[in-house]
């Protein structure tokens, strides 16, 4: 293919990722799947990048899954291929070590708006829809709709959406948690962009610590993110250099506790 689906380009210490489907609203299909989580290897990797944004080209941020692309699928390839892989994708997204802000310029919808959930901030412009509308074509939420928007905004607001068939307004999705920044039409990026600046400035170490402990007690992860906060505590001290170097040298180290 002569152009990414998703790209990821950076500005400073500010990364952002594209996805470009423009046609199809951005709707994910399993190459979108998967050019989205080689651009998250890319921005978790990229030198200086402290804050990453997530937007859509064109009207709209993302549709959620492509009818046509999983509607096909047997039930087994659409258990395995399409939702077991949509969750590692968008968890994924959630885990990365930067802080991520989903950039809602157009609706975010079904699997869309699960999309925006896995960032820590949106900022979404007056108009755009947001809602878990599956229920309506007799499927459910199947990338955490039900799961981390739940921990993140609460019940009762995913049962308005996903049972009740709610479509919020962005005024309405600030109200309800949902969203943490409402912005005229247009504005939404310049306004991330700001935001994201903003966090960037702060200790980069720091941040990337307090996410993952928030990410512990919100229940997004427990075991892995203690041993990363753990692995990440012994890499900064003196004992790992003598440890590499003593077995480098097959010599007993000498560890200085410092």
């Amino acid at each position: 293919m002569a152009e990414r689906l998703v790209t990821f380009e950076k500005d400073d210490a500010i990364g952002i990722v594209t996805l470009r489907r423009p046609e199809k609203f951005n709707a994910l299909d399993i190459p979108m799947l998967r050019a989205l989580e080689a651009a998250l290897d890319e921005a978790e990797l990229a030198e200086g990048v402290r804050v990453v944004l997530l937007r859509g080209e064109g009207k709209g941020f993302c549709a959620g899954g492509d009818v046509e692309a999983w509607g096909a699928m047997s039930a087994a390839d659409f258990q395995v291929q399409w939702v077991r892989y949509g969750h590692r994708v968008f968890d994924r997204l959630a885990r990365l070590r930067q802080p991520t802000i989903a950039v809602l310029s157009g609706h975010a919808l079904g699997g869309g708006l699960e999309l925006a959930v896995a960032c820590d901030f949106r900022v979404a412009e007056a108009h755009v829809k947001l809602g878990f509308p599956e229920t309506s074509i007799g499927v459910v939420p199947g990338w955490s709709g039900t799961q981390r928007a739940v921990r993140r905004f609460g019940a009762q607001t995913v049962r308005r959406m996903a049972l009740g068939g709610d479509i919020l307004l962005a005024p309405e999705a600030l109200a309800l948690g949902v969203v943490d920044r409402v912005t005229e039409t247009g504005k939404a990026f310049e306004d991330a962009r700001s935001m994201g600046e903003k966090i960037a400035e702060r200790g980069p170490l720091a941040t990337e610590a307090a996410k993952l402990m928030i990410a512990v007690a919100e229940g997004e992860e427990s075991a892995a993110a203690t041993e990363a906060l753990a692995s990440g505590f012994i890499a900064l001290t003196s004992d790992l250099e003598v440890g590499v170097d003593a077995f480098k040298t097959r010599q007993k180290p000498a560890f200085s506790r410092s």
